[in-house]
C-alpha cells in the first residue's frame, strides 16, 4: 500500500475528509518554521520571558531551525527531577548544558512519539517514564515506557548525525525528553515534525499530574504550535492500562497572544552536529529523502512493509544472514531473517493497538533482528509506526541477546568506574551491577546462558522490586530510590553516560556505536558494532532467538503498546518457527527467565494481551508456546 493510499484510508477512519488529504506528502517549509518560531516569540515576550531557545525538527529529526533570543548569551539549563538529588548522580543537578540542547531533545520527542493515530508530547513522556504509573500513585508499577528516555542517543550506530538535511531517524543530544514544552506539529492530520521550547532554565519532569500546571515552556510551545495542531481525537483520548495519557495542561485559551501577534524571527543559530545557522525546509516523510519509505514488496512481498532507505534508493538493512554465528555454523540464514520479520509484521497487522485512535486500529511497530554479536540483520516497520520505535526496537533486540549471553557477567565486570567531570559526572564500575544481580538471582546469573527477554531485564532494572512496591529495595540493575530518577536510572545510563558527554560537541559517533562494551569480533560489511551499540533498553518488547538450545540472535519490537510489543515479538517468532520448520524459534521453556524465582517471585518473560486481535475473539494467544 502506498503512503498516499494509507494516509487517505486513515483519514477516513478518524473522521477526516479523505478528499481533502493532500495529494503530495506534506512537509514543514521555511515559512512554517518562521511561523512556529514567530508565534513562540510573541508569547514569550508577552510573558516577559527574556532568554531561551526554540527548536523545530521534521518527523525524522532533521533540525530545521534553532532560535536563541540572545545568541551571544545562551542560558544554561539545570537537569533535575525535582527530588533534591545532588550532583554526581547520573545527570541529576548538572547545569553545564545550553538550553538549545533541551529544546532540541523536546522537539525530537514531540515528533518521534507521535503518529497519525496518536499525538504525544513531552508531558506524555513525563507521565510514562517515572517509577509509578501514574506518577504519584503509590505502589503502582512503573511507567509503560520506563527507560525510553535513553534512546535516540548521539552515539547510536543506527540514528543519523550531521548538519546536512537528509534521511532519518536523526539523533538527539540528550535522548528523549520528559520536560514540559515539546509538542508535535501536524499538517492535514499527519505528523510532520516537532517544536521544543526551553525558557525556564530547568530540564526536568512533572512529579504530580493530578493538577493543572501553567508551565512557561509548555505555554510558549502551545503558542508555537498554533495552525499545526493534531486532530483532537488523537490528543486526549489515548489510554494505557485504563488511564488517559495527558497531552498538555494548557491550550489556546490560556495564551496571552494570537497567531496575529507572531513576530519575524531573526536569530537562527548553528548547533554543531545538528544544524547550520538559518532555517530550512523539512523532508516529506515516506519519501526516499526522508530515509523511511514503502519497501515495495522487494524483500517482504507478503506484507505492507516499510524500511529505512540509505538515500540512494536502497534498503539500509535488507535481510541478511547472521555473521555470528554464521548461517553455515547454525546461525540465521537470510530466508530465516526475512520470515521472522514477515511473521512479526503479520501479527502486528492483525493486532489491536493499545495507544492509537480510532479504537480497533492495528498495531504500528518497528521490527529489528540481530545476531549474537549485535550485527543488524534486518529492520522493517509498518507505515505509520512512531519514529522513536526504530532505534528502540534495535535496542531491545540487542538487549535480549546481551543479557542472554554466557559472557555478559565477565564483559560488564571488565568496565571500570569512570570520572567524566570531577565532582559532577561519573559512573560506577559495572561489576557492581553484576554483584547485585547475582546476589538476587543466583551466583551463575549472566554467565549461565539463561534466556532473558526485555520484560525480564526491565523488571530487574526498577527502583523497587517487585515493580512499584515501595516497601522493597531496588532491583539489581537500578540505583536505590533515594538517588534514582529518570536522569539517574542505573546500568542503562552508566553504560552510555560517557558517550553522551563525548558527543555534546556535536561530533560523529564512533563507527562501532556506543563504546562501553567489547566490539564484535564478527567479520562482515561495515564496522562491527559493540555489544550494545545504541544502548540498553529496559521496557518490554523483545525475545532472544534460538535454534534448539542455542542462542543465535534477537528480535525487538517497538510501537503501539508494550504488551503488544511483547506479543508481536514472541508470537511472531513462534509463527516463524512453524513456517520455517528449521529449529528456529523462541528459547526452550527450560531456559527462559520465567523459570527463575527472584526474591521469591517468578520472573516474567513476556506478557501478551487478552483478546488481542481485531477480527477474532481468540484469547491467551501466547499461552503454552
Amino acid at each position: 500500500m502506498s503512503f498516499i493510499r494509507f494516509v487517505a484510508a486513515l483519514g477516513v477512519a478518524i473522521g477526516l475528509n479523505a478528499a481533502a488529504v493532500a495529494q503530495t506528502v506534506p512537509n514543514l517549509t521555511i515559512a512554517d518554521v518562521d511561523k512556529v518560531v514567530g508565534q513562540a516569540l510573541a508569547e514569550a515576550a508577552a510573558r516577559n520571558a527574556t532568554n531561551g531557545a526554540i527548536a523545530v525538527v521534521d518527523r525524522v529529526g532533521n533540525v530545521l531551525g534553532v532560535y536563541a533570543l540572545n545568541p551571544g548569551n545562551i542560558p544554561l539549563m539545570t537537569i533535575t527531577s525535582g527530588r533534591g538529588i545532588p550532583l554526581n548522580n547520573g545527570l541529576e543537578a548538572v547545569n553545564i548544558l545550553p538550553a538549545t540542547f533541551g529544546a532540541l531533545a523536546k522537539a525530537i520527542t514531540g515528533a518521534y512519539l507521535s503518529s497519525s493515530g496518536n499525538a504525544f508530547t513531552t508531558r506524555t513522556a513525563s507521565q510514562i517514564v517515572q517509577e509509578h504509573f501514574n506518577p504519584g500513585e503509590r505502589n503502582t508499577p512503573s511507567g509503560p515506557l520506563f527507560g525510553v528516555q535513553f534512546s535516540q542517543l548521539a552515539c547510536s550506530d543506527l540514528t543519523r548525525f550531521g548538519e546536512t538535511i537528509g534521511g532519518g531517524p536523526r539523533r538527539s543530544p540528550l535522548g528523549l525528553s520528559a520536560d514540559l514544552g515539546g509538542l508535535p506539529l501536524y499538517k492535514n492530520g499527519q505528523v510532520v515534525g516537532g517544536v521544543g521550547v526551553l525558557f525556564d532554565g530547568v530540564y526536568g519532569l512533572d512529579l504530580k499530574i493530578d493538577d493543572y500546571d501553567r508551565d512557561l515552556d509548555e505555554l510558549i510551545a502551545v503558542a508555537a504550535q498554533q495552525g499545526f495542531e493534531p486532530p483532537t481525537d488523537i490528543t486526549s483520548r489515548i489510554t494505557a492500562d485504563g488511564k488517559f495519557l495527558t497531552y498538555t495542561d494548557v491550550d489556546r485559551r490560556d495564551l496571552k497572544t494570537t497567531t496575529a501577534a507572531a513576530v519575524n524571527p531573526t536569530n537562527y543559530i548553528a548547533v554543531a552536529g545538528y544544524t547550520p545557522a538559518g532555517r530550512r525546509d523539512g523532508v516529506a516523510f515516506g519519501t526516499p529523502t526522508s530515509g523511511v519509505r514503502d519497501e515495495g514488496s522487494v524483500d517482504y512481498p507478503a506484507v505492507d512493509a516499510w524500511i529505512l532507505d540509505d538515500g540512494l534508493g536502497n534498503n539500509r538493512y535488507a535481510p541478511r544472514a547472521g555473521l555470528a554465528p554464521a548461517a553455515a555454523a547454525g546461525g540465521l540464514a537470510t530466508a530465516e531473517v526475512r520470515t521472522i520479520v514477515t511473521e512479526a509484521l503479520k501479527v502486528a497487522f492483525k493486532s489491536r493497538a493499545q495507544i492509537r485512535r480510532p479504537l480497533g486500529s492495528f498495531v504500528q511497530v518497528t521490527v529489528s533482528v540481530v545476531d549474537t554479536e549485535a550485527n543488524i540483520l534486518a529492520v522493517a516497520r509498518t507505515p505509520d509506526a512512531p519514529v522513536f520505535g526504530t532505534d528502540v526496537s534495535l535496542q531491545k533486540a540487542r538487549s535480549a541477546v546481551f543479557m542472554s549471553r554466557p559472557t555478559t557477567a565477565a564483559e560488564l565486570r571488565a568496565v571500570p568506574a569512570v570520572t567524566l567531570i570531577p565532582g559532577t559526572l561519573s559512573t560506577v564500575a559495572l561489576g557492581t551491577y553484576v554483584d547485585a544481580f547475582q546476589a538476587l538471582v543466583g551466583p551463575t546469573a549472566l554467565s549461565d546462558g539463561k534466556a532473558f527477554a526485555d520484560r525480564s531485564v526491565g523488571l530487574l532494572a526498577r527502583p523497587f522490586y517487585p515493580d512499584g512496591i515501595e516497601k522493597y529495595a531496588n532491583g539489581p540493575l537500578s540505583k536505590p530510590f533515594n538517588v534514582w530518577s529518570p536522569f539517574n536510572v542505573g546500568l542503562q545510563l552508566d553504560l552510555v553516560l560517557g558517550d553522551i558527554v563525548a558527543r555534546l560537541d556535536g561530533s560523529a559517533p564512533p563507527p562501532q556505536g556506543c563504546t562501553s562494551l567489547p566490539q564484535s569480533a564478527a567479520a562482515g560489511p561495515g564496522p562491527a558494532p559493540t555489544r550494545l551499540a545504541n544502548g540498553l533498553q529496559i521496557f518490554p518488547g523483545s525475545v532472544p532467538v534460538y535454534r534448539g538450545n542455542t542462542l543465535i540472535g534477537g528480535l525487538g519490537v517497538s510501537g503501539d503498546g508494550i504488551d503488544q510489543d511483547d506479543m508481536v515479538s514472541f508470537l511472531g517468532l513462534h509463527n516463524a518457527g512453524l513456517a520455517l520448520n528449521s529449529g528456529v524459534g523462541n528459547a526452550p521453556k527450560s531456559l527462559r527467565a520465567d523459570t527463575l524465582k527472584v526474591g521469591g517471585l517468578a520472573l516474567r518473560y513476556v506478557q501478551c494481551p487478552f483478546s488481542p486481535f481485531t477480527n477474532s475473539t481468540e484469547q491467551n494467544v501466547c499461552s503454552g508456546k
